[in-house]
Formats: C-alpha cells, structure tokens, sequence
C-alpha cells in the first residue's frame, strides 16, 4: 500500500490518480474530507499531530510526505514503526539553493536521511500552476501584476511532478537520490502573460510591480524568511534556479510539459 499526504494538492491530487489507474493499492491522507477515485482509501490526518498517522501508515510499503508540520522526526519514526520501507519527500529547490531561507524543507530533508535508508528527495522549482494567482484579475481586467517581468525560470506541471513520484514510488532504483524538477525551458512573467492571452483569444496587459510592492502582497500568505527567498529566486536567480533539470526526462522517458501546454489545460479558470 502507498500512502499519500497532501492527497488534495495540485501534486498529490495528480499522484493519487496516476497510482491508483496503475492499479496500487492508495490511502489518499489530507486535513479535510475530500472526493478521491474509485478504489481509493481516503483518511483526515493533520500532520501537525504524528500520532494521529499511526493507523494510516500502519502495514504500508511507501509513503509520500509533505513539508508539513514542524516534526519531521515524529512523522518519520510513525512511518518506521508502521513498516514504511520507502518515503519520497517532495522538497523545495530553494532547500538545496538557499537553505538558510527554506530552513523548513531542508530540516525535513536532513530527518529524511537520517531516519531511512529507502528515500528519494524530490525538488520542484516554481510550479506552472503558480499563475492560478493571476486568475482574478486576468478575468476582471485582462491584465497580470507581478514582479521581476524579465526574469526568465524554468517552472514545472505540477501534473509532471506528480508523474515522477509514482515512478519514484513505485520503482526500486531510486533511493538514496535527490532530484531536481524542472519544466523543459526558461520563461519570464511576461511571457508568461502572453501565453495566457494567446489560450484565452485576448490580449492580456503585464504591469511590472516593484520589489516592495510584491513583498507586500506576498506577506500576507507566506512567513517572511520564505518571501525573502521566493523574491531572491524570482529576481536574482543562481545559476542553478535557472538552469533545465534533466531529471524529469530521465525519469519518465519524456520531456517535460510547457507552459503553454498547462495554460491551455487550465484556461478555464482565466475566462
């Protein structure tokens, strides 16, 4: 049996449905009742309570874990002493790039390692699905408020995500890796803009904030250490934030999916 936490996440959302049309055996966990596929265990699990997974995790073969939470090693001792075998962490790039900023992924990263012997550590850059924050006012004033306009990153599907963690959890020659998750190309918020505009048949008009404004903003929903990092990776990207993974390549025997190809898929939410 695989366990999924996050299991109503644009990632795990995609994971749970990728594993359970291979035919495992799934127990989809999250924080609130949720609709899952046919075949399908769901469990209510808070991961800010470890206790409470003992009875999900209890007899399962893999399990796929959040950064949620603040105890990473009560997590992973309840999945020990339920007879996890394998655990495939999703990350952050900004653990491995700046782990002074993303002090929360790194620390559940460094329990990961120490605790098991079958892991895999997945870390996905920013996600395509990031642009769902622009939905509200590409469908009320066609326009997309963001900083840093010419700042090009190579951001992933979450849907691509989700398919190299089925492959991690589902295969044996992965363990002990750390993978990096990227999407096929560079494209900058402008483009970005454009892409939508040319799915939704409409131009739609890219307005440039400043630093401070987009700290504002993002402030309201992030902690401030991880805004910090966020707008560092967003304006003054390392080179390793920019460069193309080839992880997701080799993993699934593809390319990994565009931009474009997710803004089509999702126009809906833009109209």
């Amino acid at each position: 049996m695989i366990v999924v936490t996050g299991a109503t996440g644009n990632v795990g959302r995609s994971l749970v449905q990728a594993l359970a049309t291979a035919g495992e055996r799934v127990t989809a966990v999250s924080r609130t009742a949720s609709q899952v596929p046919q075949g399908v265990t769901h469990r209510q699990v808070d991961l800010s309570e470890p206790e409470s997974l003992k009875p999900v995790l209890d007899g399962a073969d893999a399990l796929f874990l959040l950064v949620a939470g603040q105890d990473p090693q009560g997590i992973l001792e309840v999945a020990k002493a339920g007879g996890v075998g394998r655990v495939v962490l999703l990350s952050s790039q900004g653990a491995g790039t700046r782990p002074e900023a993303y002090a929360h992924p790194r620390a559940f990263e460094d329990a990961l390692q120490q605790a098991s012997a079958d892991w895999t550590i997945l870390r996905p850059g920013g996600f395509h699905s990031n642009a769902f924050a622009w939905a509200q006012t590409v469908r009320s004033q066609r326009m997309i408020a963001t900083p840093f306009g010419d700042v090009a990153l190579p951001s992933i599907d979450p849907s691509d995500i989700a398919e190299v963690a089925a492959a991690v959890l589902r295969e044996d020659t992965h363990a002990g890796h750390t993978y990096e998750l990227t999407g096929p190309a560079p494209i900058t918020p402008r483009q970005r803009a454009a892409v939508i505009g040319e799915a939704l048949g409409a131009p739609v008009r890219f307005v440039e904030q400043s630093r401070a404004e987009a700290r504002a903003q993002m402030l309201q929903f992030m902690p401030e250490p991880v805004v910090e990092g966020t707008l560092a990776i967003l304006g003054e990207p390392m080179p390793a934030e920019q460069e193309v993974s080839p992880h997701v390549e080799q993993i699934l025997g593809r390319a990994p999916r565009t931009f474009a190809a997710w803004a089509a898929r999702n126009i809906a939410a833009f109209r």
